[in-house]
């Protein structure tokens, strides 16, 4: 109970203290729960969505990995379903026409699809569709030319009841008249959803009044679902063709495919939180090893008066709990408002989440406190055993710790082995023949040099901060010299505190030396193999036969390319058969995509019944230029290919592809599995690029889903594709750096108050309160420069690294952005000075006397 009552009281005397140190937990814990809420709350969410969409048993396609995309939705035959409603336990047969194939377009021809990348869905209107939305304007549509859209759709784009929407899909482009809106009973999975007659369903989006894309079948009372699907099954002799399925079942393979998704993004949250937890570790530490340290004499004076060993321990001990209960109970409730951000953020992405249906379960808060409370403990356990060693006599005469010096070289020659360890993994890796090999060494390396500077960083603070301070505080007079002195006085205080600003900076530079790298690298690319000047393609989705035409008659173009994929099976000479899929396009081909053959030539690889190898390829399999291989088209026929060319893997476009002529391609397939075209290049005539790009573009005018890129938008959408990634890191990163910054305040504030007395004689002997306000903030930003030198150093050797693993898959340029790592570095000094205010402000205003007096 008297170790309870003294941490109590210490714990209330230093809770200004205590104050950034239980926001560093707060911060850590609230992004651990946050993602945990979010994501329950999606799960829990789709849940109740999948199960009132799944009907008891559906029939749908096969479900083959390897079955030729050819860019149309998969179907069943429509007199699937007489047999369905004959099998014994169907009480009812629902036709399902689905497609998102489609892309949607309002009278002013924008489209109306998401842009977070869910999906456009056209579908039929039954009465399954009202389990899961109901008509909230309007009718149900009725025939030909008839549409309900969903809510959310039409309130984005200010869509109502009598407004046109044109449809562009694979079949071929139609108009309908809005008739109604549906709303979502339960959340709004991110998708434009627009619901047609039946018949218009079939013919506009399937192409044929003979196919659906799936049946829902309903079980007569008495039979239960899996009891239906074996019946289903028999009927259908095994239904080989058919992907039979259970509500259960259907419900069990959407939260697959949600899981995939919720999973990289949990894990990712939960990997910056982590990030996070780690800076906070380092800012608690500094906390109590000042704490301590400031209360040397109070810890002597316990043990003069028989306090044991263990209870200084408790003592210290007690107090982290308290700061870990305090800040976790906080980060818990910060969880939760930061789950209902996602959900509001999710939401304007289009993805409706109802905040009411807030998902916490009873091991997301126990998970918070244990994080809180265990890092808390952890990062106080090393400064309580130190206040252990206090020996009274030494304390109370304020002697120091015999065994500092002793302990210090150990941790400098412990920390230099590190980073030689680290440095060595890393240049390993950079030599590595196999990016498999290098990933691992590369991790390895990361994590080595990232430990070592950290446990170095006292080492180096003598070092590196003597070098800054010429360049930046020496200036600044004798107010500079000072603030030098403070920052050295302690290089294991500093080093710690610089180690947590350290860690997020590094972060940063080494992802924007690999993103600027791979913009780079592609770049290169683009100048070097690229030789079409226009790049055509459509929004997640092939281009329809009809774009196809009204792309083909423009004019001022000399050529045009059309691209795709097709399945195939190929038996190679070693007799292994492998399924890949192959290029197909058209012979100009050869002349709009400069790939270098390292034997032969591509353009013969365009020839009747040739075709083309990898490199890779060709020495895995013994793949000789002249061989004939067997390839079999997945749903066509089978196909003698010679081999007339083997290309360079030395590329980061179409890498490991195999080519052959689209009209190989249309020889062996039947015209419904045969791909539509996935692109299209164009070389324009000469001198008439501008002609071209104006005639390309008005071609394309009445199908919003189609982009026309000439080399440099293709290189601006590159670039800001990995930007929008980056900037997502940055500011997930941004949570790191937080915590970091709050660690150089409450490292600056405990400093102040250890210092007091010093700073009162620097008062009485002329130091102005502007001078004395300057050094700290002098000081913080030494500090702050220190930890983003060795973090942007240590960051751009792992860029540099990523870069050459990157190399191994064509992406060879290594590219420094120093824009970007200039504005970082200058960015600390800003960081530092914003962190040194209050402290600076707190030792301004110290009165010199009281100052003076104070032990």
């Amino acid at each position: 109970m008297t170790v309870l009552k003294t941490s109590m009281r210490n714990f209330l005397a230093h809770k200004g203290r205590m104050a950034l140190s239980a926001v560093a937990v707060l911060l850590s814990v609230a992004f651990v729960c946050g993602t945990l809420v979010f994501t329950d709350t999606m799960n829990a969410t789709f849940d109740k969505l999948f199960a009132s969409t799944a009907a008891d048993v559906s029939v749908a396609p096969h479900k083959d990995d390897k079955a030729q995309e050819t860019g149309k939705p998969q179907t069943v035959p429509a007199s699937l379903e007489g047999r369905l409603a004959k099998v014994r336990g169907v009480a009812k047969v629902e036709p399902h026409a689905t497609s998102q194939q489609l892309t949607v377009a309002d009278s002013k021809n924008e489209s109306i699809s998401p842009d977070s990348g869910a999906p456009t869905v056209g579908t039929n209107w039954d009465e399954s569709q009202k389990k899961s939305v109901e008509i909230t304007t309007g009718h149900e549509p009725h025939g030909a030319g008839e549409a309900v859209l969903d809510a959310d759709t039409a309130d984005k784009h200010h869509l109502k009841a009598g407004d046109t929407l044109r449809v562009i899909a694979a079949p071929g482009d139609f108009t309908v008249k809005i008739v109604g809106i549906a709303t979502y009973k339960t959340t709004n999975p991110g998708a434009a959803v627009v619901y047609f007659d039946t018949a218009t369903a079939q013919a506009k989006l399937l192409g044929s009044a003979g196919e659906y894309s799936s049946f829902g079948l309903t079980a007569a009372q008495g039979t239960s679902n899996e009891q239906l699907k074996r019946n289903v099954t028999e009927a259908l002799d095994g239904a080989a063709a058919y992907t039979v399925h259970t509500a259960a079942e259907t419900k069990e393979e959407n939260k697959k495919d949600l899981g995939s998704f919720l999973d990289v993004m949990k894990y990712a949250l939960l990997g910056f939180a982590g990030i996070a937890v780690l800076v906070g570790v380092f800012l608690i530490v500094n906390t109590f090893s000042m704490l301590v340290a400031q209360r040397t004499r109070e810890i002597g004076l316990m043990r003069a008066i028989g306090s044991s060993r263990p209870q200084i321990l408790r003592s210290v001990l007690v107090e982290a709990v308290l700061l870990g209960i305090t800040g976790s109970v906080l980060g818990i409730g910060g969880g939760v408002a930061l789950a209902v951000g996602l959900m509001k953020l999710m939401g304007s992405m289009g993805m409706k989440l109802d905040t009411s249906e807030l998902t916490i379960k009873a091991a997301t808060p126990i998970v918070g406190l244990l994080i809180g409370v265990v890092v808390t403990l952890l990062s106080a356990l090393l400064p309580a055993i130190k206040a252990t060693r206090i020996s009274p006599m030494s304390a109370l005469r304020d002697a120091g710790n015999p065994a500092d010096g002793k302990a210090g070289k150990v941790r400098a020659v412990i920390g230099l082995v590190l980073t030689a360890a680290g440095a060595a993994a890393l240049l390993a890796a950079a030599g590595a023949k196999s990016a498999s090999a290098g990933a691992g060494m590369l991790g390895l390396g990361v994590l080595l040099s990232l430990i070592g500077f950290v446990v170095v960083g006292p080492l180096l603070a003598g070092f590196v901060v003597r070098v800054l301070s010429a360049v930046v505080l020496r200036v600044f007079g004798s107010v500079g010299r000072l603030a030098e002195r403070n920052a050295l006085r302690n290089p294991r205080r500093t080093g710690a505190t610089a180690s947590a600003l350290m860690i997020g900076l590094a972060l940063v530079a080494g992802l924007s030396v690999v993103g600027s790298s791979m913009v780079a690298s592609a770049t290169d690319q683009l100048d070097k193999s690229v030789g079409a000047d226009f790049i055509i393609t459509a929004d997640n989705a092939p281009l329809t036969p009809a774009a196809v035409k009204s792309i083909e008659s423009a004019g001022h173009v000399a050529h045009f390319t059309h691209y795709t994929g097709v399945q195939a099976k190929v038996v190679t000479p070693d007799g292994k058969s492998v399924t890949d899929r192959l290029t197909a396009a058209d012979p100009t081909y050869a002349e709009d995509l400069r790939i270098d053959a390292v034997q032969g030539k591509l353009a013969e690889a365009y020839g009747k019944d040739a075709m083309s190898v990898p490199e890779g390829f060709a020495k895995d399999h013994g793949v000789k230029l002249g061989d004939k291989l067997t390839v079999t088209m997945i749903g066509g026929r089978e196909a003698k290919l010679t081999v007339n060319a083997i290309t360079s893997d030395d590329t980061s476009f179409d890498k490991g592809a195999m080519y052959m002529n689209i009209a190989t391609a249309r020889s062996y397939l039947p015209a419904d599995k045969m791909p539509l075209t996935g692109m299209m290049l164009a070389k324009a005539d000469s001198g008439q690029a501008k002609e071209a790009a104006a005639s390309l573009k008005a071609a394309v005018k009445d199908y919003p889903q189609i982009k026309v890129r000439d080399q440099a938008d293709y290189k601006e959408l590159i670039k800001g594709q990995v930007d929008q990634l980056l900037n997502m890191i940055y500011g997930l990163l941004a949570l790191a750096i937080i915590v970091a910054v709050l660690g150089v305040v409450n490292t600056l504030a405990l400093s102040v108050v250890e210092r007091t007395r010093e700073i009162g004689l620097l008062r009485a002997i002329g130091l102005s309160r502007r001078q004395m306000r300057r050094m700290i903030r002098l000081e913080s930003v030494v500090i702050a420069l220190f930890g983003a030198l060795l973090g942007l150093g240590l960051g751009m050797a792992w860029g540099a690294t990523s870069q050459k693993l990157l190399a191994l898959q064509g992406l060879g340029v290594l590219d420094i952005p120093w824009p970007t790592i200039i504005s970082v570095f200058a960015g600390s000094a800003v960081v530092g000075l914003l962190a040194a205010l209050v402290p600076a402000f707190r030792a301004g205003r110290m009165n010199v006397l009281k100052a003076i007096a104070t032990d």
